[in-house]
This record gives C-alpha cells, sequence and structure tokens, in this order.
C-alpha cells in the first residue's frame, strides 16, 4: 500500500530524478528516491512526465534514422538502446517493487515508529531483520542497514522527542527523508516525506520537534565531522562501516 501524506515540502530535484529514471542513480541514492517517490504524488508525476519525454525523444530518434547519414555511429546507436531499456526498466519499477514488498520475509516485533513506512523501507527491514541499534549521543541512536552495496553507509536515525543532534559537516553527500515525526535545523522544518540533501561542506544541527521523536533514512558517502572541541576528540575515529 502506498501512502500520500500532504505536505511534502522537499524533494528530490529533476536531475537526480532523471538518473532514476535512467537507471545510473546509485543502489543507496535510489532506495531513497523510491522511498520518496511511494509518499509523493507530485514526485510520481513528474517522473513520469520525464519518462514520456525520453520516450517521446527516443521515438523521433528512432523514426528519423532511416533517413540519417551514416555519420551516427554504432556506440551512439547503442547508448540510446540502452537509455531505452532503462527507461522501460524504470516504467515497471513501481509495480515490480510493490509485488517484491508483499513477498513472505521475516518481520521483526513491530514498532509504532515503522507502522507507516513505505513499502520499500518496509521491505528493507525485513530483509535486515532486527535492528541493532547504537547510541551515539544522548538523543540519538543509529541503527545500520544491509543493502549489498559498500560505496554508501545506509542507516535509520532516531531522534528523541525535543533532542538536539550535534552540530556536524559533510565530507561527502548525505540524504536523509524523515520517515516519522520531524525536525528542523536553520533552514527550515522537515516533516513525514520530505527528502533532504546535504551537499559536502555543508553543516547543520538537526532538531526533533517536542512532542515527538523523529526517524530518518539517512545515506551518507563520507564520514560527517563533528564541529568545535567534540569534533576534535572524535572526528578521527569516525569511518564509513562495511554493509
Amino acid at each position: 500500500m502506498n501512502y500520500h501524506p500532504n505536505g511534502i515540502n522537499h524533494h528530490p530535484d529533476n536531475n537526480m530524478l532523471l538518473e532514476y529514471a535512467s537507471g545510473s542513480l546509485n543502489r543507496a541514492h535510489s532506495l531513497v528516491v523510491s522511498a520518496h517517490l511511494q509518499l509523493c504524488n507530485e514526485c510520481t508525476a513528474q517522473l513520469k512526465l520525464l519518462n514520456g519525454i525520453g520516450g517521446a525523444l527516443l521515438d523521433t530518434v528512432s523514426s528519423d534514422s532511416s533517413t540519417m547519414e551514416p555519420s551516427m555511429s554504432e556506440q551512439q546507436t547503442q547508448a540510446f538502446s540502452r537509455l531505452m531499456e532503462r527507461i522501460n526498466a524504470a516504467e515497471k519499477a513501481p509495480q515490480e517493487s510493490n509485488e517484491a514488498s508483499t513477498a513472505v520475509l521475516p518481520r521483526p516485533p513491530s514498532d509504532p515508529i515503522f507502522k507507516h513506512v513505505p513499502p520499500v523501507v518496509d521491505k528493507l527491514i525485513r530483509t535486515n531483520g532486527k535492528l541493532k541499534w547504537q547510541r551515539l549521543s544522548r538523543g540519538l541512536k543509529e541503527a545500520l542497514l544491509k543493502t549489498g552495496q559498500q560505496r554508501h553507509q545506509v542507516s535509520f536515525h532516531r531522534i528523541a522527542p525535543g533532542s538536539k543532534v550535534a552540530e556536524h559537516g559533510h565530507c561527502g553527500k548525505e540524504i536523509t527523508m524523515v520517515l516519522y515525526g520531524s525536525f528542523s535545523d536553520a533552514d527550515g522544518v522537515y516533516t513525514l516525506g520530505d527528502f533532504l540533501v546535504r551537499e559536502p561542506g555543508e553543516t547543520h544541527r538537526p532538531t526533533a520537534t517536542q512532542d515527538e521523536e523523529c526517524l530518518c533514512l539517512s545515506v551518507v558517502e563520507a564520514p560527517v565531522t563533528l564541529t568545535g572541541l567534540l569534533g576534535k576528540l572524535i572526528n578521527p575515529f569516525l569511518t564509513i562501516k562495511p554493509q
């Protein structure tokens, strides 16, 4: 079942959606984009539009190919064919994802915070089994997730009500999606379904709302760096953990 809550204000940009549609987006980032699409009608419609534009362009190229001079190389033809295959696969992906999410897999004990996660996240939980939570700070816990890839670290972050995460910077891109509750930082407030990208060099300090905890799905490609004195003490020990 897909959920389409109102009030999603932060989305992946068109470049990321186009990479997702073409099949060129890496697996970890595709996971978070898939989760967002299963909650967001706006981005689902935008993805269909991008697929339609791509298909129309390829149809035009195919119809003109018979009258083209031999200047179009074999490599170019193969590239167009591969792109068509990726677009066709992307159009089938939502249906396949929903079917896969109904497969009978082990399900850990229920937790209210995971009650309404999108199907792709539910499948991820089933695949990982019992989550191993590690306390990172007074109000922050992390559970690393196995996703079958090594380049990025994928994890759940659970922030206690009213807790502030230590201010930190990013050495690589970080993508965060809110799955439950909400948090804020100096740039705004992020609620269920919101999709946040932090680029290398950016810093922020997430704070959960006072009335409920916050659950996020996060993907990082390099360790975060804590600012201030605490950062000088801890940063040398921060690494991306193999999954």
